[in-house]
């Protein structure tokens, strides 16, 4: 590879891209692309310009994998907290849930209370123990004292697979958030967002990744304060105004009786049965503890203490942003719905349902152009352009690490590689990775962005947790029951995933019915991995069995105490 420069390679991907989008099928969106919006393309302009600024500044901190991963352990507590919520706060979160609301009313609290919930088991059972026992990411931690080459794989594959399904939410937000407001094809406002993503993971790393998600967060948490407060003002800050309010609207744009409007404040919108309800509560608990490029955040900090100091700023920052998502979905019905400016009059006309300018994922961006007007419009596309470059640099950062510390230096060369050559297959890893979420983006163009989220987050959940945990906490596990738990709940979740609704007749079109009638897999899956981990460990009473049980005591006094870290990248 020494002979490839990364221009020959970044302009291959360029090519294989264009060949992608040909094939792609048509332009699905070229009909809702507008006039293009000057206020939104300066503040872009200021933004990108910022970050490739710090991004250029980070290339030169970056010296070695150790900077290149977790920005050589130099991050403090608190600003790692704001990064963490800066990671998680995504485009699923920002214009998913307050779509959601917008759309289901009281329902869509099921994603922000899901979210939220997650973060105390982060905080009381992953955040410090993971610092203890990790050098970069997740694979370090559930390979301590097991087989490593099975156990690394096995954590890679599955948390690939949890960045493509989290990548494709990202993109597709970043595609109609570029098109809505640039006028641009949607395929191509897809290949910038990869392109601005490759650079500032490429050359940046976890360091420039972690700036842009600082700057971003408070952007972010500014920008949807305003909103808020706009919100509230006009309902004279009475919850009970806005939410009588918005069943007045929902009765009307709906066409629905005021009785049968107010089901928006009641459950059973969103979810259609108590399976897919249950299964989400699930998934988005127990899935923010297998996050791969959350996780990641970690090790960043130089110890325990500041590992659960991070947590606890991310959760109070995420929890008050949550708090204000619900208020600008409902909101967006109040201001948004009735208006006939922000409404796509035609595709009504078709559906004969709700359709914004844009799709029903632009509710908050119409709902800041209507309380702010242009100028703030234009900030908060930034803001939500930021979001999601900020959380897809996160994502592939994490990615990159699986295929270069994980498959390539320990599986691969078994731990035979050098600093430098692991940093350069980190690098062609980030291009590989851009190039398939682009293409992620364009195949699922239609898709709820929180929806897709919930579905990385059941994979997380299936596959990351169970084994996470069980390593972490119980001495039976052995090298064999983690495999095969790990690979059941990643082969159930996927499997479940790709025959549910959203992906065999909305997103592939292979038939009209589903094969599952159920959306979410974490209820049947996550028990099911559980059950493999314990079942196929209980079982082995082979001699390496025996010796990994007895290597948990040593595991567990590190995991608690720290005692030995130091030694972490020779464990």
């Amino acid at each position: 590879m020494k002979g490839i420069s990364y221009q020959a390679l970044a302009a291959a991907a360029l090519t294989l891209l264009s060949s992608a989008m040909v094939f792609a099928g048509p332009d699905l969106g070229a009909a809702e692309q507008q006039a293009t919006n000057w206020h939104a393309i300066i503040m872009f302009v200021i933004f990108v310009g910022a970050t490739l600024f710090i991004t250029k500044w980070a290339a030169k901190q970056t010296t070695n994998t150790n900077d290149f991963y977790t920005a050589g352990g130099g991050i403090s507590g608190f600003q790692n907290g704001l990064a963490i919520a800066g990671d998680f706060m995504s485009a699923a979160s920002f214009l998913g849930i307050s779509a959601m609301v917008f759309l289901s009313g009281f329902d869509g609290l099921l994603y922000s209370l899901g979210f939220m919930v997650g973060w105390p088991i982060v905080l009381f059972l992953v955040a410090e123990r993971l610092r203890n026992l990790g050098k970069f990411n997740l694979s370090d931690v559930v390979s301590f004292r097991l087989e490593e080459k099975p156990v690394r794989t096995l954590a890679a594959l599955s948390s690939l697979v949890v960045v493509a399904f989290y990548l494709i939410a990202q993109m597709v937000g970043a595609g109609q958030l570029i098109k809505l407001l640039f006028g641009l094809n949607y395929n191509i406002a897809v290949v910038i967002v990869g392109l601005l993503m490759m650079a500032y993971v490429m050359f940046g790393g976890m360091l420039a990744t972690t700036w842009v998600q600082i700057i971003k967060a408070v952007m972010l948490l500014s920008g949807a304060t305003f909103m808020a407060f706009m919100v509230m003002k006009g309902v004279g800050f009475s919850f009970t105004n806005m939410f009588e309010q918005s069943i007045q609207v929902f009765s009307k744009v709906h066409d629905l009786s005021l009785a049968d409007a107010t089901k928006i404040m009641g459950p059973g919108n969103l979810a259609s049965n108590p399976v897919d309800a249950i299964s989400l509560g699930l998934a988005l608990m127990f899935g923010t503890a297998g996050l791969p490029h959350i996780l990641m955040r970690f090790f960043t900090v130089k110890d325990a203490k500041e590992a659960r100091k991070s947590v606890v700023v991310a959760t109070g920052f995420i929890g008050y942003f949550y708090l204000l998502t619900f208020i600008i979905g409902f909101g967006a019905i109040l201001y948004v719905a009735n208006n006939p400016q922000f409404l796509d009059i035609a595709k009504m006309a078709i559906t004969g349902k709700l359709e914004l300018v844009g799709g029903n994922n632009m509710a908050a961006v119409h709902l800041a152009d209507a309380v702010g007007g242009d100028l703030f419009m234009g900030f908060i596309s930034a803001v939500a352009f930021a979001t999601i470059l900020a959380v897809v640099a996160g994502l592939t950062l994490s990615g990159a690490s699986a295929i270069s510390h994980d498959l390539y230096a320990n599986v691969f060369k078994k731990g035979r590689t050098t600093p430098e050559s692991e940093l350069r297959m980190s690098k062609i890893a980030t291009l590989g990775l851009a190039i398939f979420a682009m293409i992620l983006g364009i195949l699922f163009e239609k898709q709820n962005v929180a929806f897709m989220v919930g579905l990385a987050f059941s994979v997380a959940a299936c596959a990351n947790f169970p084994v996470l945990v069980l390593s972490m906490f119980w001495k039976g596990l052995t090298t064999r029951g983690a495999v095969i738990g790990g690979v059941v709940g990643l082969v159930t979740a996927v499997v479940l995933i790709v025959l549910s609704k959203a992906v065999w007749v909305d997103t592939f079109a292979i038939s009209d019915t589903p094969v599952v009638p159920f959306n979410g897999p974490a209820l049947f899956a996550m028990p099911l991995s559980f059950f493999c981990c314990w079942f196929f460990s209980i079982t082995d009473r082979s001699v390496k069995a025996q010796a990994e049980r007895k290597a948990f005591d040593a595991q567990f006094v590190r995991s608690q105490t720290g005692i030995g870290i130091s030694g972490a990248s020779d464990h």
